[in-house]
């Protein structure tokens, strides 16, 4: 089967239009791909439980009665990385139910406690 010759411009045209507009949506359009779209809707997932589990540690902070001896500690550390540390050496920043601590909720919680003022 032969094709009218005035069909391959047509043809050649819709081909680059659909290669440029999928390339303007990628890189301009804010298009993604399923994959990239699970991957940023489960870092905000953890960033939001993180936020919300900022209150628990605060708690514990308030309830723990070495709670002085762990904040000279925290405060005394002077780069972040060392207070995150001290923060987890704590035990404030465990999610209930788990063994280890969190070293996002540490960040947070130290954060926490400088808005308190503690």
């Amino acid at each position: 089967m032969t094709f009218p010759e005035w069909t391959k411009p047509s043809v050649y045209g819709a081909v680059t239009g659909a290669i440029v507009v999928t390339v303007l949506g990628f890189a301009w359009g804010g298009w993604t791909t399923a994959g990239a779209a699970q991957d940023m809707a489960q870092d905000f997932a953890e960033e939001e439980v993180v936020l919300a589990m900022v209150p628990v540690c605060l708690n514990a902070a308030a309830a723990d009665p070495d709670r002085a001896e762990k904040l000279a500690t925290i405060i005394d550390a002077t780069t972040t990385s060392n207070r995150r540390s001290a923060m987890m050496a704590t035990g404030w920043a465990t999610f209930p139910g788990s063994e280890t601590p969190n070293r996002d909720l540490a960040v947070a919680c130290v954060e926490g406690l400088e808005l308190v003022g503690s």
